[in-house]
C-alpha cells in the first residue's frame, strides 16, 4: 500500500535507467501510470533496454551524467547510476568512485531540494570478503581499501555514509537497500557476472570459465523478485535501511557451471583459472529483515529464472555475432 504520503501519480527519477535493473524500474512504473525519467550516460546501459517504453508519452530519456548537477523536479529518485560488474568498474576506477561518491552527492542535493524520496542501491559487496556468513546487515564487512575491487566496494560504501549523514543531518527521505547477485534476460553479454559468462560460453559451445577451483558461492536472484522488493522499499514508510535483497540459496560457482550446461545441453567443458584479487569466497545474504519489514521473500526458483535468462542469451546470440 501507499503510504500517506506518497502521490498516487509521481515523476520518477531512475539514474541508470538504461541499465540491467533500471530498465524493469522504468517499465514497472510506466505500467503504474506515472512520469518516469530515465537518466543515462549509456556506458553500460543501453537505449536498447528502454527502445519499447520511448512511444510512451510518460516516458523520458535523458543522455546525462550524474559526476554532473542535474536541476528537475521529481517525487521519488532512484539511483542505481553506477556499473557494477568488475570488467566495467574497473575499466575507469576513479571514474567509478566518482560515480558512487560525486554523483550520489548531487542526488542527495536534487533530493534535498525538490524534497523527493531517494532510494540508493547499494551492494553486497560492501560486505567485501565475508568473515560473517550469511551477511546480515549489522556486519560492518571485510574489505580492502586499497586493491582492483576497492573503487567499487568502498565508493560504495561511501555512499552510504554520505545518505546516513543526509538522513541526520537534513532529515532526508532516503533508503538504501543491498543487491546482491541479480540476473535475468538484459543483461550485458560482456559484463563479466557469471550467469551471462557461462551462458554465453555454453551456448556458443566454448569452455566454460572458472576461476579459482569452483567452491566459491554465491547466491542468485531473478529481476522479477528484486524488482519487486525494491518496489515494497520505496513503499515503506518510516524504514531507511540498510536491507538486504537477494536469495538466501547458495550455489557454488561449479554448480551453476554445471547446471547452465545442462539445462542448454552443451557439450562445453570447464576449464579452471585463477581466482582475481579480492574476490569473495562466499556470499548469501541473511533476508530476515527484508522478509519482516516487507513482507518479501523471493519466489523464483534458478532453474525457472535460468531458462529464461538462458532464452534471452540465445536469441541475443542469433542476431548477434561476438569475437
Amino acid at each position: 500500500m501507499l503510504d500517506s504520503k506518497t502521490p498516487s501519480k509521481m515523476k520518477i527519477l531512475i539514474t541508470g535507467g538504461a541499465g540491467f535493473i533500471g530498465s524493469y524500474l522504468c517499465e514497472r512504473f510506466i505500467n503504474q501510470g506515472h512520469k518516469v525519467i530515465c537518466l543515462d550516460n549509456f556506458f553500460t546501459g543501453s537505449e536498447e533496454n528502454v527502445r519499447h517504453l520511448l512511444s510512451n508519452d510518460h516516458f523520458e530519456l535523458l543522455r546525462h551524467d550524474i559526476i554532473l548537477p542535474v536541476h528537475l523536479e521529481v517525487d521519488w529518485i532512484f539511483n542505481f547510476a553506477c556499473p557494477a560488474s568488475p570488467v566495467h568498474y574497473q575499466f575507469d576506477p576513479v571514474k567509478t568512485l566518482k560515480t558512487s561518491v560525486i554523483g550520489t552527492l548531487n542526488m542527495l542535493g536534487l533530493a534535498k531540494k525538490t524534497k523527493a524520496r531517494l532510494l540508493h542501491a547499494s551492494t553486497s559487496e560492501v560486505y567485501g570478503d565475508p568473515h560473517v556468513h550469511p551477511q546480515t546487515e549489522g556486519y560492518w564487512g571485510n574489505v580492502n581499501p586499497i586493491g582492483i575491487r576497492s573503487c567499487y566496494d568502498e565508493g560504495k560504501r561511501a555512499a552510504e555514509t554520505l545518505i546516513m549523514d543526509y538522513i541526520r543531518a537534513h532529515g532526508l527521505d532516503a533508503k538504501i537497500i543491498r543487491i546482491f547477485n541479480t540476473y535475468g534476460p538484459r543483461m550485458r553479454h560482456d559484463d563479466g557476472r557469471v550467469v551471462s559468462n557461462f551462458a554465453i560460453q555454453a551456448l556458443s559451445g566454448k569452455d566454460i570459465t572458472i576461476y579459482g577451483d569452483g567452491k566459491q558461492t554465491r547466491s542468485f536472484c531473478y529481476i522479477d523478485d528484486l524488482v519487486e522488493v525494491i518496489n515494497r522499499m520505496m513503499l515503506k514508510p518510516d524504514f531507511t535501511g540498510p536491507v538486504n535483497t537477494g536469495n538466501p540459496f547458495e550455489f557454488t560457482i561449479l554448480e551453476l557451471a554445471e547446471k547452465i550446461i545442462r539445462l542448454t545441453g552443451s557439450k562445453s567443458k570447464i576449464a579452471f583459472k585463477d581466482l582475481p584479487l579480492d574476490d569473495p569466497k562466499q556470499r548469501k545474504p541473511d533476508i530476515s529483515l527484508a522478509r519482516e519489514k516487507l513482507g518479501w521473500q523471493p519466489e523464483i526458483e534458478l532453474e525457472e529464472g535460468l531458462h529464461k535468462t538462458i532464452a534471452f542469451f540465445k536469441n541475443w546470440l542469433e542476431k548477434n555475432s561476438i569475437p
